[in-house]
């Protein structure tokens, strides 16, 4: 029998719908449509034409534009054989080609694998090989990393993987732009065509559609369904390999719907992408699919950094972003040093770890922006704090869920509901909730209860007004000699001390008692602080002497997952434990 991740196999047997119940409730309450997120940027191309979509380096696009690129690139990709159901490797950086590939796929029905600019061999071969994928989209180089090399190993060893398409010089592979008429003429002008690797495959591929044809989800089978797998997006834990999320095209196109007309957004609003386009927040929450759905302007950051980023929040007049908070930290510094002109920013979105509440006080008045905090996952659940709510709540909560249709547990070990406002493990299910894994049956099983929740693994309390308060991971407890103490909760309390900048606390093995407290920080300029000193000033707070570290490291960085988070199992491997 073949091996489960290298069997070529069907998509549709492969992930958890909704039940036909729920899904016929979700249609008939408004929350899906009977739509694709191919549609999303046809109808914006129809409404908002003339308008500027997309800016990337020195490339301005308009809405017809695009939609006329993506077309052109959604024929030629067509011509290799690659239809619905297909699964592509998206593994692009901030560009202009992010976007087209990503919506060419889309049209065809193809299904995108959306890596992170920062995976590599082990990730992405784990992606490959899980998804059955045929081909792989790639820039030539980024940021001093020659990714047709690792592709060159890939399709080595990935017997599915069939075609690279890289934007730039191909190499061995297949151009992105000799994939489009435009691209292909281009290259002939200037005499390149005769390079065989950046010629435009032959219209008489299987199932091709002649370039530059008009597609409304492949002609030549059919228009994808609403109701099917838009995307595979990768899960953001920190253990384990990484798990492909598949997010349809009914729920995400509500996902990045509902998220927008929460934030306000209008055809006015400018969005900076400053996180990795592929990543759930910045693409749907309500990132890139949200302003292309209210005809705004999306902005590609080549960096996060605040010298990036802030002279494009001038000179594009940038109205909203997403950050983490090591992103917020940075800027915040910067900004309290630097001054910028970045007058513009209405709306500061955090989420993808808990902001602790200091921070939070000096991000409006460092960035100008109004701060929203937003905690959520890939998975599905989003809660924000909403505009209008009282300033405390979006200081020190991480927001309430974003649907009416959002159902939402705080359990304990056993699974019976806390009392409230006591903490638990968030359960959760609902209209953008994914119902399981792709081909993770196993898995599937204990992270999914059997009538549906998502168990989370977050540890929660919930207010009587519905916001929740994040206190921690069920597996980032530590379990010192049967007391348990939370990683984050003692984190936040050393982030309050003035000589740390950043603290992460993880659990070491310990022959006494199991598992030892190890506090990291990372040390404000010129500082300088002691085990002893912790003590002392974790006694002054009133925190109880168990919670206390049994050690301390001082680190000049963490490491950090693609995603910005702290990477605690890295860090854990770098301390010795």
């Amino acid at each position: 029998m073949t091996a489960p991740d290298t069997a070529p196999v069907s998509l549709d047997e492969e992930w958890v719908a909704w039940p036909a119940e729920l899904a016929r409730r979700f249609g008939d309450e408004g929350y899906w449509r009977e739509e694709t997120l191919g549609d999303l940027l046809r109808e914006s191309a129809r409404r908002f034409g003339a308008a500027t979509a997309l800016v990337a380096a020195t490339e301005r696009i308009s809405y017809a534009e695009l939609d006329r690129a993506v077309d052109d690139l959604a024929a030629g990709i067509a011509t290799l054989g690659i239809g619905p159901g297909d699964r592509v490797i998206v593994h692009l950086p901030n560009r202009i080609e992010f976007v087209t590939v990503l919506f060419a796929l889309l049209r065809l029905g193809a299904v995108g694998v959306l890596a992170l600019p920062a995976h590599r061999r082990v990730e992405i071969e784990h992606f490959a090989r899980l998804s059955a994928a045929v081909a792989y989209a790639i820039p030539d180089q980024h940021e001093g990393f020659d990714h047709r090399t690792l592709a060159r190993e890939l399709v080595d060893v990935v017997p599915s993987l069939r075609h690279v398409l890289v934007a730039g010089v191909p190499g061995p592979f297949t151009a992105l732009d000799a994939l489009s008429t435009r691209g292909a003429a281009s290259r002939a002008a200037e005499g390149s065509s005769d390079n065989p690797a950046s010629r435009a495959p032959s219209s008489a591929a299987a199932g091709s559609v002649p370039a530059g044809s008009e597609l409304a989800g492949t002609a030549t089978a059919g228009a994808p369904d609403p109701a099917g797998v838009a995307v595979l997006l990768i899960s953001g834990g920190t253990t384990g390999k990484p798990k492909l999320i598949p997010r349809t095209h009914r729920d995400y196109a509500y996902n990045a719907r509902a998220s927008a007309q929460l934030c306000g957004l209008t055809a006015e609003d400018v969005y900076l992408v400053s996180l990795p386009a592929a990543h759930n927040f910045p693409l749907a929450c309500p990132g890139i699919l949200g302003i292309f759905g209210v005809g705004g302007t999306v902005v590609m950051a080549t960096s996060p950094s605040p010298d990036v980023a802030f002279g494009l929040i001038a000179g594009e007049r940038v109205t909203v972003t997403a950050l983490v908070p090591p992103l917020v930290r940075l800027w915040v510094q910067a900004a309290e040093w630097e001054q910028p002109d970045i007058s513009s920013l209405r709306l500061v979105q955090v989420g993808g770890a808990k902001l602790d509440a200091d921070l939070a006080r000096r991000v409006t008045p460092a960035l100008g922006g109004r701060l929203q905090q937003v905690f959520g996952m890939a998975e599905g659940l989003l809660n924000y704090t909403r505009p209008d709510d009282p300033e405390e709540l979006i200081l020190t909560t991480q927001g309430r869920p974003l649907s009416p249709a959002d159902e939402v547990r705080v359990v304990d070990r056993s699974g019976a509901d806390v009392e409230p406002g006591e903490v638990g493990e968030l359960w959760t299910r609902g209209p953008y909730t994914i119902r399981g894994y792709y081909r993770a049956a196993a898995y599937n099983a204990a992270a999914f209860t059997p009538d549906g929740f998502y168990r989370t693994g977050d540890l929660v309390r919930q207010l009587p007004t519905g916001h929740l308060v994040v206190v921690g991971r069920v597996k980032d407890v530590i379990n010192r000699g049967g007391e348990n103490i939370s990683a984050d909760e003692l984190a936040e309390h050393l982030l309050t001390h003035p000589a740390i900048a950043q603290a992460a606390v993880v659990g070491m093995p310990d022959e006494d008692v199991g598992e030892s407290v190890c506090a990291a920080v990372v040390l404000t300029p010129g500082a300088t602080v002691t085990l002893k000193m912790i003590k002392i000033y974790l006694h002054e707070r009133g925190l109880a002497r168990f919670m206390w570290p049994d050690r301390l490291a001082v680190v000049e960085a963490f490491p950090l997952t693609a995603v910005g988070k702290i990477d605690k199992r890295d860090l854990r491997r770098q301390l010795g434990g």
